[in-house]
């Protein structure tokens, strides 16, 4: 581990819901839900006014709604937050060639490879200016996190929540992580978490305490070595930049252990449609599909399936990790899905029997919303109705007269729209239309800064 506190581990706060309430005026300070909003969804993002209701990501839409019946329920839009972490994104590497992205809005950078900080203080500026770059570029906050390891940096940035920054300095590490619950360590979730604590063991201190060799005994070989390090602040993993991807991948945790059937079958489409999301932003496809499953027990399960030829056909990527997840024992509870294609290349091989499939679906699945597919083909206009008249709650529109606004709602042959922009100085008005009023279509996201 380094002498200086030169990783940087950036965490977005409350990316998707912060985005909305930038985007829309009257959703400043409220309590605001992205996710799928039929009887099956899942909360995507819960703003911080939402999260006091008890509200948090990976928790059922129908739970949330119990929880916080007046907040603002919103299907995600992915082309926005795409456009948004480009822009942070960027930010970071003009601080260095080593930029690991997580996910749209998570990354670790290497301070020290860019030579953008070599100690306390000057890490410490460089966070400080990011932080108001990233508010002046996109009108959003971040939590910085800055350590000698990814470890600890990644738990700075928690620390840091909101909109704030941490900086461990080296040598503290382990009187830091001590008292903390063992759920604080990266790969500790409910089910480790309940295994520890029937052994006695409730606290990173009693992690170090227990020695590896008892680790290993209660959580196996490769988990109980890698967690007893953990706790003793042994990271010694690089920061690893983007490369030339030799396969797309997307992949979520959950809080909670998933058990019912149906949920991982609908997590996994919902993850398939998201993969393909990435393939088609970098202009590729491929021919192998792969799944990830992690179950409750920790033991990590992958399946692969490769096509008779390239596609980034979400149709075809979801059937194929259907018939792979087929093929594994969920019975006890998942606690981590992903979904992954490989053998990727810059062109699409057509698939015939693919594309009747995908015709039959076609107007079930709303791209833009890839949390929410689940319940998209509930919500969608009949199949004679153009895709393009569905009005999901919280996407752009904009009126002949009126101009641009968002949905707040649709149903019963009408849709409410309220017209105000990012760059509105106040709440817009609220109208109602026919869904079908010609002069009112779909609109593009209007950047959060004005240029």
């Amino acid at each position: 581990m380094r002498a200086a506190p030169t990783i940087l581990h950036l965490d977005m706060d409350a990316f998707y819901a912060s985005a909305e309430q930038a985007a829309k005026p009257s959703l400043r300070g409220k309590a605001v839900v992205v996710g799928g909003l039929g009887p099956r969804g899942v909360v995507a993002t819960a703003s911080y006014e939402a999260r006091r209701f008890g509200v948090h990501s990976a928790m059922p839409m129908g739970q949330a709604r119990r929880l916080a019946p007046h907040a603002a329920y919103l299907v995600p839009r992915f082309r926005l937050y795409r456009e948004v972490s480009e822009q942070v994104m960027a930010l970071l590497r003009a601080l260095s060639p080593l930029v690991e992205p997580l996910s749209l809005d998570e990354a670790f950078v290497d301070l020290e490879a860019g030579e953008a900080a070599w100690d306390e203080v000057s890490a410490e500026a460089v966070g400080m200016r990011l932080r108001a770059d990233i508010r002046r570029v996109t009108g959003l906050t971040g939590s910085v996190g800055l350590a000698a390891s990814k470890m600890v940096a990644k738990i700075a940035s928690e620390e840091a929540k909101p909109d704030g920054l941490v900086l461990i300095r080296p040598g503290t590490e382990r009187a830091l992580l001590a008292p903390k619950s063992v759920r604080i360590l990266p790969g500790v979730g409910p089910a480790t978490g309940d295994h520890l604590r029937r052994a006695g063991i409730l606290t990173v201190a009693e992690i170090a305490e227990a020695g590896e060799d008892e680790l290993v005994r209660l959580l196996g070989k490769a988990h109980g070595g890698h967690l007893y390090a953990m706790a003793l602040a042994h990271d010694e993993r690089p920061v690893v930049a983007e490369r030339d991807s030799k396969s797309v991948s997307v992949e979520d945790t959950y809080d909670v252990d998933i058990h019912d059937r149906v949920r991982v079958r609908m997590e996994v489409q919902r993850l398939a449609d998201r993969c393909v999301e990435r393939l088609r932003g970098a202009g590729r496809s491929g021919r192998t599909v792969v799944l990830k499953v992690r179950r409750y027990d920790f033991s990590t399960l992958t399946r692969s399936e490769t096509l008779r030829g390239p596609t980034d056909d979400p149709a075809v990527v979801r059937e194929a990790a259907a018939r792979l997840l087929e093929a594994v024992d969920t019975t006890g509870g998942v606690r981590l899905l992903g979904v992954g294609v490989s053998g990727l290349a810059d062109y699409t091989q057509e698939d015939l029997f693919a594309q009747a499939a995908a015709a039959e679906e076609a107007e079930d699945v709303d791209r833009d919303t890839a949390v929410a597919q689940e319940e998209a083909a509930e919500e969608a206009a009949p199949a004679e109705q153009p895709a393009e008249r569905r009005w999901m709650a919280g996407h752009d529109v904009r009126h002949a007269e009126f101009g641009a606004g968002w949905v707040q709602g649709s149903g019963v042959g009408r849709v409410t729209v309220r017209f105000e922009t990012p760059y509105s100085t106040g709440p817009g008005r609220v109208r109602t239309f026919a869904v079908d009023d010609p002069e009112l279509e779909p609109a593009d996201p209007l950047p959060l800064v004005e240029l």
